[in-house]
């Protein structure tokens, strides 16, 4: 069985030897272990390694779900998944480790009667637990190995004690059933729900069972008598539908249902529909169209959700019909992508490799449209899967126009980002940002509550700076658009000009002067024919000369690592700035007097009136108090990772001199929490601009870029260069 599934997995991969390696790989690492359901534990990893399959997931990705976890329960570490397979799997299987260590309390957390979830379906608690779930996860691919290592954990949960069971069943229904939802995931959701819904509800779910095995096997023998009839009908007008099946609904939905509907199944027309596979929307609605014909439809039944796709994205035409021997009936008219965005969410459009067409006019986008929207600006599945860092997922925040109206944005995003919600054109012209009133730089971040007006200048054309201060997908997408417009030599000699500048800046030499051999290594790792198209592509703004940078050198060939001077002092954290709070920004945070916890330890937090958030180890006593008393004041936290390693970098600054200069380049860098070692200015003619020399510790490449970025914003500095 486990053979055949490998084959079937192989066959299926673009890369089938990266594929057979990570699975003799993980089949070495579990040589020995078993499950608690007796069998052998490689058979786990198989299995989500088929479900991403299934979901044509890139072969990395498939690969990290064969390993993700080698690192948690064998003698293998990061380091050595990193040195055979390279860097993003063993970054794919660390986000899935971290994501492991966020689950449910093991008490105080008991599944609601399920009456209640009709009134109050939010869980805030849960909600919390999900913000958390999406921000820890900075690759979307995360989220996708660790549903389907969810997805295996309960097919096999009979195998746990009753007490370990409904508490990962409530964390399925509770967290993952709807992250599978808010990503489209329509078939996933379903099976994590009907999974869930036993172990929880157990005797609702026996009688649902007993209840409706019968009229589901009545409806499916029915349809199967539609079939031939429909067939017959669509061949009269020249339809030939691709495909005809029966789709039963699932017991947790169908539940849900009933509580809305006084528990009367006759009330319940969906229990088994049937769904019609069309070549394309025109022969959709001519089918629809031909039903009515023949079969009258049941007033206020006939849903467009192509015209008007739901909030996760679902489209397709539903009808309620009147249908043969007067039963009523429900038909679902669909062309094969909207069935398979259906079933796969997000997945679908990797596998697919195509654009989404949307209807215009829809002005109140859900966060998936918004993410729909995005990627008809993105056709290549690289740049969709990188861009994709989770910026529908992380906090929001809500500023309006001067009209007004609200739009929504990712923390940290920027006026640019403003202009490019609102029109292409108004964010290819922006020239200028007012917030509350005040003239402020289009590198400002936003806060929640701002009013924001463009200044648009039509002269004015996106910078390059525009794709280092932009937070969102959709405004890079668009600036990256307006650069790939312009002729090929000028993108070629601006690709030229951002690398020479770049490697100036850090390696003191111009990329022409990099040997040609190293240069060649590139186009191993970027999909480009030579080295002149690579360039080009920087010009459009493709990549970043950033990238092609960290391609070309190593961290510890571009900082060469000293011990540090006795003047230095380690950058300041407090044992608080290393703790997570869940969908919480802003929070003054202190460690609990009562039970200290310390760097490792389980945690969560109480949300005090007037001290912030008092952080406590789970087990805590006072604790579980406060979540007997006040369980809406009890939030999930978690510890940071470590720090990276800290470099010791020159930085040489030039500027026009003038009254404040000094202290703006201090304040600059200390906004970035960069800790400065010293800071000292050459004696120049009074005719030549003034000349810097800092000494600061930075983490890495793109904590330099950043502070190269900002630097530059400050009035009078001509040029920033690492020495």
């Amino acid at each position: 069985m486990s053979t055949q599934t490998l084959q079937e997995i192989i066959k299926e991969s673009s890369n089938p030897k990266l594929i057979k390696k990570a699975f003799e790989f993980a089949e070495t690492a579990h040589q020995g272990q078993k499950r608690e359901s007796g069998e052998n534990y490689i058979i786990h990893p198989l299995k989500v390694a088929e479900t991403l399959s299934k979901m044509k997931l890139d072969p990395q990705t498939v690969a990290a779900g064969f390993l993700h976890d080698v690192p948690d329960d064998t003698q293998k570490t990061f380091q050595d998944l990193e040195k055979e397979f390279g860097k993003e799997i063993s970054f794919l299987v660390e986000g899935v480790s971290k994501l492991g260590k966020l689950r449910y309390p093991k008490n105080g957390i008991l599944a609601p009667p399920i009456e209640q979830r009709k009134e109050t379906p939010v869980d805030l608690r849960a909600e919390n637990l999900r913000k958390m779930f999406f921000a820890m996860a900075e690759d979307l691919r995360v989220i996708l190995i660790k549903l389907a290592d969810r997805l295996h954990n309960m097919q096999t949960l009979n195998a746990l004690p009753p007490q370990i069971q409904k508490r990962i069943a409530l964390e399925t229904l509770e967290i993952f059933a709807p992250i599978a939802e808010r990503l489209g995931m329509g078939e996933m959701k379903g099976n994590l729900e009907d999974l869930a819904f036993p172990y929880l509800y157990p005797k609702e779910y026996q009688w649902l069972q007993n209840t409706v095995k019968e009229k589901y096997e009545e409806r499916t023998k029915y349809l199967e008598s539609v079939k031939p009839v429909l067939v017959e009908i669509l061949k009269k007008e020249k339809i030939k539908p691709i495909d005809l099946h029966t789709r039963a609904k699932h017991y947790w939905s169908l539940y849900q249902k009933l509580l809305r509907y006084d528990m009367d199944l006759e009330k319940i027309y969906d229990l088994v529909a049937l769904r019609i596979i069309n070549k394309d929307v025109e022969t959709c609605y001519k089918t629809l169209g031909i039903i009515h014909k023949y079969w009258k439809p049941l007033p206020g039944r006939i849903k467009d959700y192509i015209a008007l796709p739901k909030p996760n994205g679902y489209r397709a035409l539903h009808t309620t019909v009147f249908c043969l021997d007067g039963k009523i009936t429900e038909f679902q008219i669909k062309t094969p992508q909207m069935h398979q965005e259906a079933e796969y969410g997000i997945c679908a459009h990797w596998a697919k490799k195509e654009r989404v067409d949307l209807k215009a006019g829809i002005e109140k986008f859900a966060w998936v449209s918004q993410l729909r929207d995005w990627q008809k600006e993105i056709t290549k599945p690289k740049e969709f899967w990188e861009g994709l860092k989770i910026d529908f997922f992380k906090n929001r925040i809500f500023v309006f126009t001067p009209k007004g109206d609200v739009i929504d944005l990712p923390e940290g995003a920027c006026p640019i980002d403003f202009a490019y919600a609102i029109h292409t054109e108004i964010g290819d012209h922006c020239a200028g940002a007012k917030i509350n009133g005040k003239l402020s730089s289009l590198s400002q971040s936003l806060k929640n509550g701002d009013v924001v007006e463009i200044i648009i200048d039509t002269s004015k054309k996106p910078s390059r700076d525009w794709l280092e201060l932009t937070k969102t997908s959709l405004a890079r997408s668009h600036i990256k658009n307006w650069f790939k417009k312009e002729s090929h030599p000028e993108n070629l000699n601006r690709g030229i000009k951002l690398l020479d500048e770049e490697f100036k800046q850090i390696r003191g030499i111009r990329f022409q002067q990099v040997p040609q051999g190293k240069k060649e290594e590139l186009l191993k790792t970027f999909p480009y024919k030579d080295l002149e198209s690579l360039i080009t592509a920087v010009g459009e703004g493709e990549i970043s000369p950033n990238e092609i940078l960290k391609n070309l050198f190593k961290e510890k060939e571009i900082f060469l690592q000293r011990p540090l001077s006795k003047k230095s002092a380690p950058r300041p954290e407090s044992k608080t700035q290393g703790i997570f709070l869940a969908g919480q920004t802003g929070i003054q945070i202190r460690l609990a007097k009562c039970c200290l916890p310390q760097s490792g330890d389980e945690i969560a937090a109480y949300i005090t009136q007037t001290r912030g958030a008092s952080v406590h180890k789970a087990n805590c006593k006072n604790l579980t108090n406060a979540q007997k008393k006040w369980p809406l004041k009890i939030i999930e936290a978690s510890w940071k990772s470590p720090e990276k390693m800290i470099w010791q970098v020159s930085l040489k600054i030039k500027a026009q001199d003038r009254i404040g200069l000094f202290s703006d380049i201090t304040s600059t860098i200390s906004s970035l929490g960069i800790n400065i070692l010293s800071l000292e200015a050459e004696s120049q003619p009074k005719n030549l601009p003034a000349t810097i020399n800092a000494e600061v510790e930075i983490s890495g490449l793109e904590e330099l870029d950043r502070v190269f970025r900002q630097l530059k914003q400050v009035k009078g500095i001509i040029d920033v260069r690492k020495v």
